[in-house]
């Protein structure tokens, strides 16, 4: 198994210092390394995934009731969305740089285990749950608040859904609902490229390219909107 910084490194950067040891440890097994108990349960960050997404998201949904009165409920639903996902935990991951501290098989590490989204992203959750259950939800919240904060104002409008705005459109007019075509997917698994095709009858496709599928539907589906809310059709 191969991590390549120190536990003390990665502790600084999340500005708290565990009690228990072995919890901070248990967040960076990954999956890969096949650890088990004796009575065959795997040791792994897989359960504090769990944990650490349920914590994320009270604490964001808290930050942002405070920081946004005026917001509605669905312009606060979007923030949330955009504040959970996988891109903006890789993003957090990557400042920390919580890569270099996983516990990978060196095959997976070889493979850019250590640049892989999905990996990140969990690693992400399960150490957010870590500081949960080491120093309780003060401790997360300080973590989350520390790291989030720039996210949280780098926009001031509730992010846009583009795909939700291109169905509205078309079951306005009467028209089916949009179909989104993955074209094509290349790059290595730690940073894939997505190529989308979005169609609604009458209109001309329109493809956008994305670092998940997500990202290239939203951008797909807002390419399309713009073409036909500019032709006011």
């Amino acid at each position: 198994m191969t991590t390549t910084n120190s536990p003390q490194q990665l502790e600084e950067s999340l500005g708290y210092t565990f009690k228990d040891k072995d919890r901070l440890k248990l967040a960076l097994v990954h999956s890969s390394t096949h650890k088990r108990k004796k009575d065959g349960q795997a040791i792994d960050n897989e359960r504090l995934e769990f944990l650490g997404d349920r914590v994320l998201g009270l604490v964001i949904a808290d930050l942002l009731l405070k920081r946004f009165p005026k917001d509605t409920e669905g312009d606060l639903a979007r923030r949330h969305t955009a504040l959970v996902r996988k891109e903006a935990l890789v993003r957090v991951a990557q400042k920390i740089k919580l890569g270099d501290h996983i516990d990978m098989l060196p095959a997976e590490a070889a493979a850019g285990g250590r640049k892989n989204a999905a990996i990140l992203s969990n690693a992400c959750e399960a150490v957010i749950a870590a500081l949960f259950l080491d120093g309780g939800l003060e401790t997360a919240e300080t973590f989350i608040h520390q790291y989030w904060q720039e996210i949280v104002e780098e926009d001031p409008t509730p992010p846009q859904d583009n795909k939700t705005a291109l169905q509205e459109w078309a079951q306005g007019r009467g028209l089916p609902l949009p179909i989104y075509k993955t074209i094509s997917q290349d790059g290595p698994a730690h940073a894939p490229v997505f190529v989308i095709e979005v169609m609604v009858k009458s209109h001309t496709p329109q493809r956008a390219e994305g670092t998940s599928k997500r990202q290239a539907e939203q951008a797909a589906a807002g390419a399309l909107l713009k073409i036909v809310l500019d032709k006011k059709l």
